[in-house]
């Protein structure tokens, strides 16, 4: 499976960005997905994940709110709408998908995917 993220961009705080992750090869839609997002000089963290059914959703606390994932099994694409932006948000994110059933507490832990897109660079300004 490969996982192709697009949508980052230069927003001021306050805007509005939608990311998209496209999958392509292996498809299935029984693929639950997540995004995960670094900063300069921090590690890899979760934003949000979303089962493979698209009726269960987690969010970080720190976006809860403000962005909402949601998938397209049809086009095997997943977005990552992120509204009412902050600089603390500038952050290269990655889409990453898994395969199989896992609790959704689980869908936190970068460790459990097993794909990953090449991540999409979204910046802030104050």
């Amino acid at each position: 499976v490969q996982l192709q993220a697009s949508g980052g961009g230069l927003v001021q705080a306050g805007g509005s960005l939608r990311l998209s992750c496209a999958a392509s090869g292996r498809t299935s839609s029984n693929y639950d997905m997540g995004w995960f997002r670094q900063a300069p000089g921090k590690e890899r963290e979760f934003v949000a994940a979303i089962r493979w059914t698209g009726g269960s959703t987690s969010y970080a606390d720190s976006v809860k709110g403000r962005f909402t994932i949601s998938r397209d099994n049809a086009k095997n694409t997943v977005h990552l709408q992120m509204n009412n932006l902050k600089p603390e948000d500038t952050a290269v994110y990655y889409c990453a998908a898994r395969a199989g059933r896992l609790a959704l507490s689980y869908l936190r832990l970068a460790s459990q995917y097993d794909y990953w897109g090449q991540g999409t660079q979204v910046t802030v300004s104050s």
